[in-house]
């Protein structure tokens, strides 16, 4: 019961980073660039629940946002999935208690995923390659993710400790009765 309802609270979750970018972030914006919080909520995932869920969870948070946003379905899935497995990966190797972790994570990822979407349309878009505008736009939607992972750190790492608890069972038993 605890994990069907952690599954929809993700989804609604979703729905208000939805309404965020679609809504708020269109009237404060910087230089005209968004930040990016489906990468977001993908890596957050993946970091707090496990891989599997992290890449089931951003396929289709992926494969959604194409539907709405995009003129090709499906690359933004498969790299939103990558990203929630990746995050599985990420909280093997670093920590999830600092901050400076998670905004270190945050930013690599966003770099990563919005790399791989311009080498994608550049090959099968065939659009214009224009790196310096490009590198202005990754710096600051990097800069943008960074700033609401740090405003929203707290939330988030509290419901990521409880989502991990009740999906990766880490209650520890003791030793002796």
């Amino acid at each position: 019961m605890k994990k069907v309802t952690i599954i929809l609270s993700i989804v609604v979750i979703y729905f208000c980073i939805y309404f965020l970018q679609v809504n708020f972030f269109n009237w404060f914006t910087i230089s005209g660039i968004q930040p990016n919080l489906f990468v977001l909520l993908a890596l957050f995932i993946g970091i707090f629940m496990n891989g599997k869920m992290g890449a089931i969870f951003g396929f289709f948070i992926g494969l959604y946002t194409d539907f709405l946003f995009s003129k090709v379905i499906g690359i933004s899935g498969i790299l939103l999935g990558v990203i929630g497995f990746c995050g599985a990966v990420l909280d093997k190797k670093f920590s999830k208690n600092s901050k400076i972790t998670i905004v270190l994570m945050g930013s690599i990822v966003t770099a990563i995923y919005e790399n791989f979407l311009y080498i994608y349309n550049i090959l099968k878009l065939s659009i214009n390659v224009d790196i310096i505008s490009f590198i202005y736009i990754l710096a600051i939607e990097i800069i943008y993710n960074a700033f609401i992972i740090i405003i929203f750190y707290p939330l988030i790492h509290k419901f990521g400790i409880y989502a991990e608890s009740v999906f990766k069972n880490k209650k520890m038993l003791p030793k002796y009765f």
